[in-house]
C-alpha cells in the first residue's frame, strides 16, 4: 500500500547546495532539516528549491555548500501557523540523495510527477499580452490518512483543458517545480518579498477516479 501511495507523487532534482543546514522538526528521534537546492533552468535562470532531509541521509554539522546533489524523493506541504493565520508550506522531502560530480547541460535536472485531485474551483485567466494561465491546487494522497497541497500552473492548451476541471477531478500531472519571488503588501507602508514554490506544469492527463 504504502508504495503505491509514493508512486503517486515523485520528485528527481539535481542542483547546489546554497545555504546552511537549520533544524526543522523530529519524529521518534530522527530530526529532520531544511536545505536550500539551487537548480538551473535551461533559460539561465535558477530556481532555489527547499529541501527536507534526514539527519540519517547526511551529516546535518557539515557545511556542504557548493557541493552538487541529485535528490530522489517527494513534493511535500505543511501548514505552518504564523500571523493569526496558517500558510502552506512547501519542500521537496529526501528519500535518497546521491553526490555528484557534474549536472550535464542535457540532464532532465527537475522532474515531478503527481496523481491527485483537484481539491479547489481551477482559477483560469489571461495575462495582459493573451497568454493563457491556470492556477490549480492539487491534493495528493500520502500513508496514514495524510494529503501534500501542491499549487500547479498550466499554460496555454494546458490551461484551457485545465480550466474545465471540477473539485474531485483526478489527473496526473508532469513538470518541475519552481520558485517565484513575489512582493506582499504587509500595511500601507509595508511591503516584503516573499518566495512561492508551485509546479509549473508540461503535461496533463485526466484520470478515472479509484473506486
Amino acid at each position: 500500500m504504502t508504495d503505491k501511495v509514493i508512486e503517486n507523487n515523485q520528485v528527481v532534482i539535481m542542483g547546489e547546495i546554497v545555504g546552511e543546514f537549520a533544524f526543522s522538526h523530529e519524529i521518534y528521534g530522527e530530526g529532520f532539516y531544511m536545505v536550500d537546492v539551487l537548480v538551473t533552468r535551461l533559460s539561465e535562470s535558477a530556481d532555489i528549491i527547499p529541501l527536507m532531509v534526514s539527519e540519517r541521509l547526511l551529516d546535518v554539522t557539515k557545511d556542504y555548500r557548493g557541493t552538487k546533489i541529485m535528490v530522489t524523493g517527494q513534493f511535500r506541504s505543511y501548514n505552518r501557523h504564523e500571523e493569526r493565520k496558517n500558510k502552506l508550506v512547501l519542500s521537496v522531502f529526501a528519500r535518497e540523495v546521491e553526490f555528484i560530480e557534474e549536472i550535464g547541460e542535457s540532464s532532465k535536472t527537475n522532474q515531478i510527477f503527481l496523481d491527485g485531485y483537484i481539491c479547489k474551483e481551477p482559477i483560469y485567466r489571461k495575462t495582459p499580452l493573451g497568454r493563457e494561465i491556470a492556477d490549480l491546487l492539487l491534493a495528493v494522497n500520502r500513508p496514514y490518512g495524510k494529503s501534500d497541497y501542491i499549487p500547479c500552473i498550466c499554460w496555454g492548451r494546458n490551461a484551457r483543458f485545465a480550466s474545465g476541471f471540477e473539485v474531485g477531478t483526478r489527473c496526473a500531472i508532469w513538470g518541475r517545480i519552481q520558485s517565484r519571488e513575489y512582493v506582499k503588501k504587509i500595511s500601507e507602508t509595508e511591503a516584503e518579498k516573499r518566495v512561492a514554490y508551485e509546479v509549473s506544469v508540461s503535461k496533463l492527463e485526466q484520470l478515472e477516479a479509484e473506486e
